[in-house]
């Protein structure tokens, strides 16, 4: 991917070409190696380590699992996602809302369909801490339909200058905006890594000639500047190099 990103400032992954499993109660979308999908051309993005698209069916989930040293946000789309955590959490994240958890040091937790009846959609995105060994945290924010209404909101961010009700260990920014027939333009600074995720929506322009679909995703290589127009939920990732992510590990 960094090869054919040098070629070009963005290139495009579309839904289909993730990885897609389906083990019955749990229908997921990794668009990078994750689990049982391994691919060294495609480790990370940047300081971005994972971003899994899931569905999970009602009442069912992920049993109580181990954490460490990594970034974890999760974003619901639909439903009610139910948090645990040894730390002492117990948290219901309903739709628009973020979870946020530092793993650091390491813990553990579940993640579980709050409700018997309807499915569960969320998208977990993993980020590379600036340093390992740090002291484990947990929050969530719930935010209303508006405060993400055509335009860029910034639900976490570790980078100076740029203020979110969420921080994160990392010299990184996440993004949501929910486009209705809209336009939003975005800058992506020399040497920032960005990608771009269509959580949702029917059809979403990037650029002048490159149309998107719920499931496809967009990798970036600063500098750039792009638009984004129609209707869908969006996620957008500006995050450092590799290189400079883990500088101090």
């Amino acid at each position: 991917m960094d090869t054919e990103i040098a070629r070009a400032p963005f290139s495009v992954q579309p839904a289909e070409e993730r990885a897609l499993f389906d083990h019955g109660w749990l229908q997921t979308a990794h668009s990078f190696s994750f689990a049982d999908y391994f691919d060294p051309s495609n480790l990370s993005w940047g300081a971005l380590r994972v971003l899994n698209d899931d569905v999970v069916a009602p009442g069912r989930g992920f049993a109580t699992h181990p954490h460490r040293d990594m970034e974890i946000l999760t974003y619901v789309l639909e439903g009610e996602l139910e948090h645990r955590d040894s730390l002492g959490n117990v948290g219901v994240v309903r739709a628009g809302g973020v979870q946020y958890l530092s793993a650091g040091t390491g813990l553990s937790h579940s993640e579980m369909n709050h409700s018997l009846e309807h499915p569960l959609h969320f998208v977990q995105m993993w980020v590379m801490p600036r340093a390992q060994n740090l002291e484990p945290r947990y929050g969530q924010v719930d935010f209303k339909e508006s405060d993400r209404h055509n335009t860029w909101l910034a639900v976490a961010s570790g980078r100076q200058g740029v203020e979110a009700p969420i921080s994160i260990w990392q010299d990184a920014t996440a993004f949501v905006a929910r486009l209705d027939a809209s336009r939003l333009t975005k800058t992506i600074s020399a040497e920032r890594f960005a990608f771009l995720f269509v959580a949702s929506g029917e059809e979403v322009k990037f650029g002048t000639d490159v149309t998107l679909q719920a499931g496809d995703g967009v990798r970036i290589k600063g500098p750039f500047d792009f638009a984004v127009e129609g209707s869908g939920e969006l996620i957008l990732w500006d995050t450092p190099s590799l290189e400079q992510a883990i500088a101090k590990q």
